[in-house]
Formats: structure tokens, sequence, C-alpha cells
């Protein structure tokens, strides 16, 4: 059974109430009209999910400063959120998905990895739903313009999120995008396929990874 505006509405509740260190981002907190369109956003991603239903999962590691920390979509920088991706049918401005006018990052449109994966997507035809092991976005002390890897205990606090995901959408396939995102899910007794993230020049063994496992679900 697919999950109700109720259950929707009670994840995007928990996650903006999530407590986090100084060098965390939480894009959904409350008391703040830039987190309120995140929030908006992604009940509108979360509502799409539920309508297209996918059977794949594919967990990332944690938003990064030109992707998910702006638009409040998982691995989806402003570039893809805006202009949509056609061959998807998914995203656009025409579909109500707006952008934020955050101050220090005006200038901030693309990300890599989120081309690199909705990329790969688009060519295989595939839509799978798409969730980070952290759903916040881990930066460098005072340097919010700045990626870094999530603690153990960010890992733990992200999990219960994603445990929630997985009760809310029953999914045949869970991949794991890299070492974090693997260890969160088999740490929990989750089955599933590993490829590698396709940062730091993974993108040709990333985009090889997926075709394999999609095609082989295909």
């Amino acid at each position: 059974m697919p999950p109700s505006d109720k259950q929707i509405d009670a994840l995007i509740t928990d996650l903006s109430r999530a407590r986090l260190a100084r060098d965390a981002f939480n894009q959904y907190a409350p008391d703040d009209a830039n987190n309120a369109i995140r929030r908006a956003n992604l009940r509108l991603y979360l509502k799409t999910m539920r309508t297209r239903a996918p059977t794949t999962l594919l967990v990332m590691e944690a938003p990064g400063y030109r992707g998910c920390r702006l638009t409040g979509l998982p691995v989806t920088s402003r570039k893809i959120m805006l202009e949509s991706l056609p061959a998807l049918d998914i995203f656009g401005a025409e579909a109500g998905f707006r952008p934020v006018d955050d101050t220090g990052f005006e200038r901030v449109y693309g990300e890599q990895s989120a081309t690199i994966v909705w990329n790969a997507l688009a060519d295989l035809k595939a839509l799978p739903f798409i969730w980070n092991a952290f759903p916040f976005h881990p930066h460098k002390t005072g340097q919010p313009l700045s990626n870094r890897k999530p603690r153990r205990a960010e890992i733990e606090l992200g999990a219960a999120f994603l445990l929630t995901v997985l009760e809310l959408w029953r999914f045949d396939t869970v991949i794991a995008v890299g070492n974090v995102a693997y260890e969160t899910l088999t740490a929990r007794g989750i089955n599933c396929c590993k490829v590698r993230h396709p940062a730091h020049g993974g993108k040709n063994d990333f985009v090889a990874g997926l075709e394999t496992l999609l095609s082989i679900r295909a």
C-alpha cells in the first residue's frame, strides 16, 4: 500500500526537527523561507515517487552543497530540478519545483554527481527512488560551500529515516552507491547490491555497474 499524504508529511516533519552538529546543515529545518521551499520540493518528489511506484531504491551517501543542500531533492541540482528530465518525465519548474535564493550560493547551479546519476538513469530509461544514507548536508566547519563524509553518529541518525523510507515504499531491489551507503544498509541486515560512487573519477564504473544491475532486473 503506497504511503498516505499524512505519512509523507510526517517524514518531512521528522526531517525538519532533526538536531545536527554545527558542521551539518538541515535544509528542511523550520523558521526559514528557503527551507519551506525545499520541504515543498521534497513533498512533491515523494508524491511523484508514490505515483510512479519505483521498484528500485538507490541509496547515496549525503547531500552536497551544489545539489540537495539547495533543492531539498536527493542528488538533484538546481539545473536538473528546473530544466527537468524529459526522458524520465520528472522535475521542471512547470511541474511545481521551485528554486531558493540562499546567500552565498547564487552562482551554484549544477552538480557533477547529480548530472552523472540522472544522465545515466535517463539513458537507461530507469526511475528509481533515490535517498541518502545521511539526508542532511555535512560540511567542513565554517565552510558551507564544502562537503565532508558523514560521521558514524550522523549515519546512525540518517538510518532511521532510511528505514522509514523502506517501510513506506516496498522495493524489489536496493542499490548502494558507494561504501557509506553499503555499510549503512548491510549493518542493518538490508540486502543490497553495490556500485561505485560517481565522484572522484568513479563515473565510468558507476554507470557500468548501474547499467548491469538495472539490465538484470529489467
